[in-house]
């Protein structure tokens, strides 16, 4: 059951659901084996035949509600409401179906106007969450008996605060004392799962599944495990055995199964499918925004989440991550600031500090404020699960070259497969320094060979120009600061291109660079017009025939 519609499914004006009465022994035997759709529809024959049974209009709204048919049950509650004889009780039949559509004002409208029940009691707890109201929400929870419908409507509040393991527990205490109550393994799947525990979730899957292998629900569940534990084709297996059981006829598995294909696959469809379901599955407008954040439209997923007030470390997590693309895009401190508060709010938590998405939402926070030393302990403690992530890699690897650990910093660059960040020129740029400070400025040149004339390439010549200089890499300094020179005559590039040749002939008089060098510094020199380079050829070539070296 969809419990976090924000977008109301119907217009506004227009749990389990109690009811009473017998129905006949045909119509019994489809909700035995819990398909609503041939009793609903055996229900509207007789009714259409004239020969519906005692209290037929309830159990067809009953049958209209497990099928998630929400609208249709809400229509034929509406008729009910409106006899003169109705009982009081569909007052909160007809709460509970305008709560699943979406209709909370009106469901707690609804509600009141029914007996000050538990039924009552456990939706109006519902509502309050809801509504945010903490204190009614206090109230109602006060109001909760030790009886199992009621502890399940309080485990649901938990689980839906995020508070996964006080939900485990009353789940599994249920459990001890009502074996047969196994739908409770899917609902404790289901927290394992948030707490990112798959391979548990799967084992407590497993003994819902064995006694019935066409849950919706459950189905769907371990269509998400495979995707977490292995990859996205291997959960669209599951999933299409789920989409060819024929009880997937629920209207809200048909949305989750639209959506779930959507990630599985990787974003296929997304502007098709996500659009319609946001505020109808909760993790569609994150995904949406993830879409666009793949796509590099970054304005079009901060427009989708601008809005969103966070209340769980995903949503705290996604709208981090588009403030800080968004400030890198507009050079922006505010947006920046903002993000690296969502990070630090996540990564702080009791819940999620010792996390993995905690973890590196830490050092995403200590990567924003420039304090490498403790982005570097964060992420040395959640490498191994990152191995082969170009991200993780690219983003620790920026790290480690930050705090002067070059060699290291340059193996874990080379481990990137991503074209798209291996052309990116912050990667060539950091790539190009970790060589150079190896020793490996030749590598570093190359790299400036296969990029194209831009402003990109401009940057990175004169990394490599003063960073070889630094490094006493005097001749690929000498080369990269000629290209500077000719692409712009200024004073200071003609000023670090002597100093270079000059380095490249002290590094041959100490017996650390090839003789023949020299030759390929003497065309570097006469591409300037500056007077002083007749005056220091004269000397290049006056050395070399001292000491016999042809030029």
């Amino acid at each position: 059951m969809i419990l976090s519609r924000v977008k109301p499914a119907v217009a506004a004006e227009v749990p389990v659901v109690k009811t009473k009465g017998k129905k006949s022994p045909l119509v019994e035997d489809y909700l035995s084996r819990r398909d609503y759709l041939g009793a609903m529809t055996l229900l509207e024959f007789q009714r259409n035949v004239g020969e519906q049974g005692e209290d037929a209009d309830l159990w067809l709204s009953y049958c209209a509600f497990h099928l998630g048919d929400y609208r249709r049950a809400m229509e034929e509650y509406r008729i009910l409401t409106a006899q003169v004889d109705c009982r009081p009780e569909v007052w909160v039949n007809l709460a509970c179906c305008l709560f699943c559509l979406g209709l909370y004002r009106e469901a707690q409208e609804a509600a009141l106007k029914g007996p000050a029940d538990q039924l009552q009691n456990r939706l109006l707890f519902h509502l309050a969450h809801k509504f945010s109201d903490e204190q009614q929400l206090m109230g109602f929870h006060q109001r909760l008996q030790d009886v199992s419908e009621d502890q399940l409507s309080l485990a649901s509040i938990h689980y839906m605060r995020s508070h996964y393991q006080e939900a485990i527990d009353i789940y599994k205490r249920i459990l001890l004392q009502n074996r047969d109550f196994l739908a409770l393994n899917v609902y404790v799947a289901l927290c394992y799962y948030k707490l990112d525990y798959y391979d548990v979730s799967q084992e407590v899957l497993a003994i819902y599944l064995q006694n019935l292998p066409d849950s919706t629900i459950a189905l769907n569940l371990k269509a998400c495990n495979h995707f977490r534990l292995f990859n996205g084709k291997a959960a669209e297996a599951e999933l299409k055995n789920l989409i060819d059981i024929s009880s997937c006829s629920f209207e809200f598995a048909k949305e989750l199964i639209k959506h779930n294909l959507v990630v599985f696959r990787g974003g296929e469809g997304a502007l098709q499918a996500l659009p319609a379901l946001i505020d109808v599955i909760p993790e569609a407008r994150l995904n949406l925004v993830i879409y666009y954040l793949r796509q590099d439209d970054v304005q079009d997923s901060y427009n989708l989440i601008k809005d969103l007030e966070p209340s769980t470390p995903q949503e705290y997590i996604l709208k981090g991550v588009v403030n800080a693309a968004l400030g890198q895009e507009l050079c922006s401190r505010d947006h920046m600031k903002i993000a690296q508060q969502f990070f630090q709010l996540v990564g702080g938590s009791a819940s999620e500090c010792d996390t993995i998405p905690g973890r590196q939402c830490m050092a995403s926070c200590f990567f924003l404020l420039r304090q490498f030393e403790d982005v570097l302990i964060y992420l040395n403690s959640v490498k191994s699960y990152f191995y082969n992530d170009d991200t993780f890699n690219f983003n620790y690897a920026q790290a480690k070259a930050a705090v002067g650990n070059y060699r290291e910093a340059e193996e874990i660059f080379l481990l990137i497969q991503s074209d798209k960040i291996k052309t990116d020129y912050i990667y060539l740029s950091w790539l190009a320094r970790c060589y150079i400070m190896n020793q490996k400025a030749r590598l570093a040149w190359e790299l400036y060979l296969k990029m194209e004339t831009s402003s990109d390439s401009f940057s990175l010549l004169q990394v490599m120009a003063n960073d070889c200089y630094k490094m006493g890499q005097f001749y690929y300094s000498a080369k990269a600061f000629d290209v500077l020179e000719r692409l712009d005559p200024n004073p200071e590039y003609w000023e670090g291109k002597r100093g270079a040749c000059v380095g490249v002939l002290q590094l041959i008089l100490a017996g650390r660079e090839s003789r023949e060098t020299l030759r390929e510094v003497l065309p570097l020199l006469r591409n300037s017009g500056n007077p002083q380079v007749e005056y220091i050829i004269r000397i290049l070539r006056k050395w070399a025939k001292d000491n016999r070296v042809s030029l």
